[in-house]
């Protein structure tokens, strides 16, 4: 079978190349440090081109421009290296050799990428467990080993919170005081504490480490100043997803922006010929 222009599959993604906005943030997903390094993570970052036009963009931004290969392997335009998933994240894969056992956490199918223009969601497929656990730790658990398979795939854009003042810290733990007295005297403290406590104790818990639908109201504040934004790739299912909220799902939408040839024609009207009436 011959290929055609029509045959040729694409994934939703535009033909050629584009650059990937997140709707929650406004920021490009952009290969960190416009490095070529093994594992380089993706991000989030600020436009930093805002021409569309290709021949008329800065090469220097091309860190922040994408494509999509015709097994569905997404790319980078700066590197030509395509993008897995590592600990849910999104990074550059140079190719590997085939290494046994086959498929490990080194060497392993590419994952494919498919956006679906009409929810605005990416979604990520594996042939195998992303997680790549060694071979004789499935034998006897089927059922958790086979477990990937039954979840969704989705990019995901975090939240990032401002850091924590001393006087915030003061402040959070006066209230934490005031509000449970008898608690701090006697010594027999809640040990139960909800999502929304633990974003504001000490713990070293990431962003990306708190199930989304366990964020809580201040989990979901994104008021940081570091124009840096992290994305993951979350494995979803129905369960998981059973009441997300608003914010929470605009995180997973995203505006795929093909970049043009040429600009765009302005068409003007054309006046009346002197003498000519309408």
């Amino acid at each position: 079978m011959q290929l055609t222009q029509n045959s040729l599959e694409t994934y939703g993604f535009p033909q050629g190349f584009f650059v990937i906005k997140s709707l929650a943030s406004g920021r490009l997903l952009d290969v960190e440090a416009s490095t070529s390094d093994d594992s380089t993570e993706v991000i989030l970052y600020p436009e930093q081109e805002t021409s569309l036009v290709d021949s008329l963009r800065d090469p220097l931004h091309d860190n922040q421009v994408f494509g999509i290969d015709p097994s569905g392997a997404l790319f980078s335009r700066s590197s030509g290296h395509a993008l897995d998933v590592e600990d849910g994240r999104l990074v550059l894969r140079h190719r590997r050799p085939i290494t046994h056992p086959f498929p490990n956490a080194y060497s392993h199918p590419l994952p494919q990428f498919i956006y679906s223009p009409e929810n605005k969601e990416i979604s990520v497929t594996f042939d195998t467990d992303p997680a790549y656990p060694p071979p004789n730790a499935s034998q006897n658990r089927a059922s958790v080993a086979e477990a990937w398979r039954y979840k969704r795939y989705l990019l995901s854009s975090i939240p990032m919170r401002k850091p924590k003042t001393l006087m915030d810290n003061a402040s959070a733990f006066l209230t934490s005081a005031i509000s449970t007295p008898l608690s701090f005297l006697s010594g027999n403290r809640n040990i139960e504490s909800s999502p929304d406590e633990i974003f504001g104790t000490g713990l070293d818990l990431r962003e990306d480490e708190i199930l989304e639908q366990d964020r809580g109201e201040e989990g979901e504040v994104d008021d940081s100043p570091d124009p840096l934004r992290r994305v993951r790739v979350l494995g979803v299912t129905d369960a998981t997803d059973s009441g997300l909220g608003m914010k929470a799902m605009l995180r997973r939408k995203w505006e795929v922006i093909p970049l043009r040839e040429a600009r765009k024609k302005v068409v003007t009207p054309r006046r009346a010929s002197a003498g000519v009436t309408a």
